[in-house]
């Protein structure tokens, strides 16, 4: 009984779903589509995102920072240059011209330096030199000045010390500073004097 009830119902829907009428209201009508083919290759183009991550300023702020200036230079001229002739045992090796020179930069006043003495000892020389202050003001400008001597001799060991005031300029660092000669008596134990002012 139950078969013949579910078979009358399955066959009144089958009745209903094909007695359903449908009207069509407008025409099935494809898409147009146009096609236009371009064989030529074209560079392509990675996409581009705004990502929202920091804020970056770019711009300048005021800041002290030690920057190189010009300084007054001192004009060539023709001087007398005291020359020191050394023979030394072959074992040193050969003679040649080397000049000795020593160097400040000063600024406020003007500054003379000197080379006063020059000692020896086997093929090392110990080159003595003096900065003086003058009264002349510089103003807001700065100076170099050197003094030098010609030395014919073997390559050697220099090392140069100034007595003097340090100015106050990193150009000075090549050079030890003291404030008097006795302050290298230490220093110039075994040496001998082969040159003086």
């Amino acid at each position: 009984m139950k078969k013949i009830f579910v078979l009358a119902i399955a066959s009144s829907s089958l009745f209903f779903a094909t007695s359903c009428k449908i009207d069509q209201e407008k025409k099935t009508e494809l898409p147009d589509v146009d096609l236009d083919i371009d064989a030529s290759v074209e560079e392509g183009q990675l996409p581009s995102f705004d990502v929202d991550w920091a804020d970056v300023n770019v711009g300048t702020e005021k800041r002290t920072v030690k920057v190189p200036k010009v300084v007054v230079v001192m004009d060539e001229v023709e001087v007398d240059v005291p020359y020191i002739d050394i023979d030394m045992p072959k074992e040193f090796g050969n003679k040649e011209e080397h000049t000795i020179m020593v160097e400040a930069e000063v600024n406020g006043f003007e500054h003379e330096i000197n080379i006063e003495k020059i000692y020896a000892s086997n093929n090392n020389l110990i080159v003595v030199s003096e900065l003086e202050k003058g009264e002349t003001s510089l103003g807001d400008k700065k100076m170099r000045i050197s003094d030098q001597i010609t030395i014919n001799a073997p390559d050697l060991n220099v090392k140069h010390y100034i007595i003097g005031e340090k100015p106050n300029r990193l150009f000075n660092n090549a050079f030890k500073y003291y404030a008097n000669e006795k302050d290298l008596k230490s220093k110039l134990e075994n040496y001998r004097v082969i040159y003086s002012d």
